[in-house]
């Protein structure tokens, strides 16, 4: 009897006894860091329960007694019993362990958590920043291009529908940083250069992504900017499934019609391809329904993707399958105007000499697919196997009207000039890596060689690009019909280009121990092969009407003559085309690299040293050379590329880090080639005497993780650079061409703030940084000369100037408040993010730059999960509906004569953009 009461008494006890609040927090065991997220249950009423929060803790109302369940991804399940203390407890996690048969046993480690990310920033050799999988997952960013901007020191240049394109690394221009997938350069689709639009890039497939702003020796060393290397997912501990879809809208189309064309109709070939270069081309070899404009308002955006991981054959393979799909309606009304340099003064003031009213619509198709597996054969040898395609397609309708404010230009009387011109363009980008890597462990695991064959292949192709040019009059406020131009009423072009890449990679490491210390000795190389081929041709048409004796017309009316430009007559005037454009080239690289490293471990102090060198040829092959140019060149170069990185622990949490590395920059393919393009507004011209950059780079800074998801960082930097590449317009003989060139030396250095705290449901994340540089270049000046005869009193003369590198910006900063509710499942995040103004396109003229303003982006995302494994989310993107900006620092008061004309910082206005906001929500699943 007795039995049974203490039976009776020790099960309802817990119950009897009055809840008293637990407080604790759940780590993990080998690290000591703060888990989020960790879902704590009731082991008698599973129902009940909390997760914990951005700092790893949780409260919960339990009597003592009561046995706590807690399971987190990646991990062990662990049961915890309340044994009535007051003070905080602590739950330890240990890393889930993979079983590979009867005997092996891996450990897995969660890198795409923030704690994870702190983790690889801490422990790293490198300077670098790290944004894991599950701070993309809730930020408001669909491509990695914007989520990559809310990195310390990293801006974005933007496209025409405002979203980021490619990124800017501590105010070095895009050219000096390069980007990796899993660890591998990969080729870019552009048809002129080598740097990879990242808006191609779905943010969702990705684990992490880390930006190296100081590499080691075995990293490539053409990174005078930093590395942007995106981590796809992984294959999980135990299967894994997640699927989401969600719809939109971009508010733009809300107040303006959606343009569009039947990209169906664009033929991928032009006439010269498809029946030879003998062949006269006409009118019927031209798809007229191209050139017929649709218009919808508000289209919805749709946007999807799934993944799948697992373990199978007793968790020897290793498996992640991942897919994401996103066609979106993305535009911007934009307005530029047309400028000029005063020459009959010696003011070098701006003269405005056109108004350009430009609108944008853009139909972006991306598909991203991702599949990655490894096998293990023992505890030593592992293979891994991975593949990615990323297709972009980007469908322009853009709609201009130009009105002439040179000739002709009275607003009073209300007499003008307009002319239009509507370009329908679909660009398809493609990129295709796979990659096959092998890890092994040899003598006790001390002797360590990787390797990796790797093929990529990038696509980029725009067929049958079409514009339509027409005109009109205005007279006494009255406008005339509009008429299709007779010299020059309509274009086609077709582009293409193809990079392929070839590369094998070999890396070998020995770990010593030398008494107190380790040393690790490492050495390996890589060899590259790439090839590019171009493609350009490009047909021009005139009017035609054939029931007019004299057949070619400039009086096609709209209204009377045609309606849609799919209605218009035109006959063609190349009928052979143009492919002695300098645009047909052949381009190779072969780049052979090898180093040596070693780094020293020493109780706090840690010291990576190593030499890099670099063995580059680089030349073209221009199939129509022209003006007597060469069809062919070269430049071959070695680099010897040092570096050393010392990282000392004042304390647990705390890391001093000094480095210095030596980086290059190559040219483009398309800039050694002797090249010339006649622009509407100028010449552009290739240099083949373009030489190559070096930089010296210093870093220093400070990191401090108070907890193992937050950090608190400081660091300067210092680069050095000989022979920067820019663009700008030099003179040459009789003439001045736009064109690269070296402009001397540079100093490019500034300071990096970067901030992460959590409080139990809030959290903030704040990074500030600070640029300066100069270069030294060569400007033009109109000034009155003395000794001229009154006629020519206004001379020209070259004139030093020092101004900062293009596409830096002074001031960048980003601040995101974080909320995160447990109970309730509740996430959401306010970002902010700040570029300062920064130089656009550097101008001949003295102070006469093109400068961007100022950019503020405010973006909003909340998502609510619930029990059943499902969630609900919602992002809103650009919710100030900032404009882009470019001005001039120089004002002119004459420009206030043109109707509607407004200053900018006491300046110049030249172009304002707005991309209107953008709303999505959808649902997400995951079990």
């Amino acid at each position: 009897m007795k039995l049974i009461l203490f039976i009776i008494a020790w099960v309802l006890l817990p119950a009897l006894l009055p809840a008293a609040p637990l407080k604790g927090v759940v780590v993990d065991a080998e690290t000591g860091e703060e888990l989020i997220g960790v879902a704590i249950a009731l082991k008698d009423n599973p129902g009940k329960g909390t997760t914990t929060g951005l700092d790893g803790s949780f409260v919960i109302d339990v009597p003592p007694g009561t046995v706590l369940v807690c399971r987190y991804v990646g991990y062990q399940t662990v049961e915890h019993m309340h044994d009535g203390r007051e003070e905080r407890q602590i739950i330890s996690l240990q890393p889930a362990r993979i079983e590979v048969g009867e005997i092996v046993v891996y450990g897995y480690r969660v890198n795409h958590t923030e704690t994870g990310a702190r983790s690889i920033e801490k422990t790293s050799m490198n300077i670098m920043n790290v944004m894991s999988a599950k701070a993309i997952e809730i930020s408001p960013d669909m491509t990695v291009a914007n989520v990559v901007q809310r990195i310390s020191g990293v801006t974005v240049e933007r496209n025409s529908s405002g979203d980021g394109q490619y990124a800017v690394l501590r105010g070095m221009d895009k050219r000096y940083n390069y980007t990796l997938v899993n660890g591998v350069k990969i080729p870019s689709p552009d048809n002129k250069n080598r740097f990879v639009p990242l808006d191609i890039f779905p943010s969702e497939l990705l684990d992490r992504l880390e930006v190296t702003k100081a590499p080691t020796a075995d990293m490539e060393g053409d990174a005078v900017g930093g590395v942007v290397n995106m981590v796809m997912k992984d294959a999980p501990a135990k299967r894994q499934v997640t699927a989401n879809l969600s719809t939109g809208y971009n508010a733009l189309f809300l107040y303006r019609d959606f343009y569009s064309f039947d990209t169906k109709a664009v033929d991928g070939k032009s006439p010269y391809e498809r029946y030879g270069e003998s062949y006269p081309a006409k009118p019927r070899d031209f798809s007229k329904e191209v050139l017929l404009m649709k218009s919808k308002n508000a289209p919805p955006n749709l946007f999807a993707g799934f993944s799948y991981g697992d373990r199978l054959f007793e968790n020897r393979l290793g498996i992640m399958l991942a897919g994401s799909y996103q066609n979106s309606y993305r535009g911007s009304n934009s307005l530029y105007y047309a400028h000029s340099t005063a020459t009959s003064d010696a003011s070098n003031l701006p003269v405005l000499t056109g108004q350009n009213d430009r609108t944008y619509s853009e139909r972006q198709i991306r598909y991203g697919l991702h599949a990655k597996s490894d096998y293990h054969f023992s505890t030593r040898h592992k293979l891994q196997w991975y593949n990615a395609y990323m297709d972009f397609t980007n469908a322009q309708v853009r709609d201009n009207a130009n009105t002439d404010l040179s000739i002709g230009y009275n607003p009073l009387q209300g007499d003008y000039n307009v002319s239009f011109d509507t370009r329908f363009r679909v660009n398809r980008q493609q990129i295709f890596n796979t990659t096959l890597k092998g890890i092994h462990l040899f003598a006790g695991d001390r002797l360590k060689i990787d390797w990796s064959a790797v093929y990529s292949n990038a696509f980029g192709k725009t067929p049958d690009n079409s514009s339509v040019y027409t005109v009109t009059t205005v007279r006494n406020h009255v406008r005339n019909p509009v008429s299709v131009v007779t010299l020059g009423g309509a274009e086609r072009r077709w582009e293409r280009n193809t990079d392929e890449d070839k590369a094998v990679y070999l890396n070998a490491g020995y770990a010593l121990n030398a008494g107190k210390a380790e040393i690790d000795l490492s050495a390996g190389g890589l060899y590259r092969d790439k090839q590019r081929t171009n493609f350009f041709n490009q047909y021009d048409f005139r009017p035609y009407d054939e029931s007019k004796p004299e057949g070619m017309q400039n009086n096609l009316i709209k209204g009377t003559d045609w309606n849609n430009y799919s209605e218009i007559s035109f006959m063609v005037f190349t009928p052979y085309g143009a492919v002695g454009n300098p645009l047909n080239y052949d381009a190779f690289e072969k780049i052979a690299a090898g180093y040596v490293q070693a780094k020293l471990s020493a109780h706090r102090l840690q010291t990576i040293a190593g030499m890099r060198v670099e063995k580059t040829r680089q030349g073209y092959f221009l199939r129509y050379p022209a003006g007597g140019v060469p069809n062919d060149g070269e430049q071959v170069y070695t680099d010897y590329l040092p570096s050393i990185h010392i990282k000392y622990s004042l304390f647990p949490d705390n890391n001093m880090r000094l480095c210095y590395y030596k980086s290059i920059n190559r040219p483009s393919f398309f800039e050694i080639v002797p090249y010339r393009i006649i622009n509407e507004d100028y010449t552009e011209m290739g240099n083949p005497d373009l030489k190559h950059t070096i930089a010296h780079n210093v870093d220093i800074r400070y990191e401090y993780f108070p907890k193992p998801s937050e950090q608190f960082m400081v660091g300067l930097f210092y680069k050095k650079l000989k022979d920067p590449i820019e663009y700008g317009m030099i003179s040459q003989g009789q003439g001045t061409f736009y064109m690269p060139s070296n402009f001397g030396d540079a100093d490019n250095y500034g300071i990096e703030i970067d901030v992460m705290k959590y409080f139990r449901s809030l959290g903030l994340k704040a990074n500030y940084t600070f640029t300066r540089s100069n270069i030294t270049t060569d400007k033009m000046e109109n000034y009155e000369n003395p000794d001229a005869f009154s006629s020519e009193k206004i001379s020209i003369r070259n004139v030093a100037q020092i101004r900062p590198l293009s596409g830096q910006a002074k001031h960048v900063a980003n601040l995101s408040l974080l909320y995160k509710n447990t109970e309730k499942g509740c996430d959401g995040q306010l970002s902010l993010s700040y570029t300062g103004d920064r130089l656009y396109a550097v101008s001949r003229y003295l102070d006469n730059d093109t400068w961007q303003g100022g950019f503020l982006q405010m973006d909003v995302s909340l998502e609510k999960r619930f029990k059943s494994a499902w969630s609900i989310f919602v992002k809103a993107v650009n919710l100030l509906n900032t404009p882009m900006v470019l001005y001039l620092k120089k004002q002119n008061p004459a420009n206030h004569a043109v109707e509607g004309y407004e200053d900018y910082k006491n300046g110049t206005l030249v172009r304002r953009d707005y991309y209107g906001r953008n709303l999505q929500a959808g649902c997400r699943i995951r079990f």
